[in-house]
């Protein structure tokens, strides 16, 4: 009787590593445009490392027009990231605060509040004020920022003021008090002392993170935009 031998057949594949064999790079390629200097891994019968390079190198100009304006885009893109990744803390903190008082300002002024310190109306501010670079009024924080960082970017912390009481010239002050004193008085007939009181007792440390920054900056552009589109509207 002969005994029949069955073929050996490996379920699966034999691994480079397991065989000993070093597994290899895949190998890469420079882009097949000349104004292109990146390298890529290519597949099967790949040229360039992306569409707009493949564009550049056609022949006709209109696709050329285009590839160049997509490598001008992706240079930007680049260049803006790099500036991002060189950016401090300090400049995050900056923007937001712009963010906040920008549109605090926008909207105290649609609702034709006068400033909090000297407690003049919009009318009367744009007769005395009017002509300085950049418009009559700015918005100004309640406790500065200096002494109370913590309270920089609350909204409630921030107030419509014209140039003059912002810049602590006592020109415009109420009579008989300093233009802190004017604001602390046009904040307590604006949102009552009990309000003010709890600001001023507010010592919460608020240390935000980068994206928080962010968020607060867009969120407050966000609401910008979307208020000047009204007031636009009703025009």
């Amino acid at each position: 009787m002969t005994l029949r031998r069955t073929e050996l057949k490996r379920k699966t594949p034999l691994k480079a590593k397991a065989s000993g064999i070093a597994e290899r790079a895949p190998r890469q390629r420079k882009c097949a445009n000349p104004a292109c200097d990146v390298k890529f891994t290519p597949k099967i019968g790949q040229k360039v490392c992306c569409w707009q390079c493949g564009l550049a190198i056609a022949d006709q100009p209109a696709n050329q027009k285009k590839a160049r304006m997509a490598i001008e885009q992706r240079e930007r893109r680049e260049i803006k990231v790099r500036k991002e990744s060189l950016r401090s803390y300090g400049s995050y903190v900056q923007e937001a605060e712009k963010s906040v008082r920008d549109y605090r300002r926008t909207f105290e002024i649609s609702i034709g509040s006068g400033c909090m310190s000297c407690g003049k109306s919009q009318e009367e501010i744009i007769a005395d004020q009017g002509w300085k670079t950049g418009g009559a009024f700015d918005a100004g924080h309640f406790l500065g920022k200096g002494a109370r960082p913590e309270l920089r970017l609350l909204e409630q912390n921030i107030w419509l003021q014209c140039k003059s009481c912002n810049s602590g010239s006592y020109m415009h002050a109420r009579k008989g008090h300093t233009v802190a004193e004017g604001f602390r008085l046009g904040l307590i007939e604006r949102i009552g002392l009990e309000a003010v009181e709890e600001l001023e007792a507010d010592h919460r440390p608020r240390k935000y993170t980068i994206d928080e920054l962010k968020q607060i900056t867009a969120h407050y552009k966000a609401l910008l935009r979307d208020l000047k589109k009204q007031q636009e509207a009703h025009l």
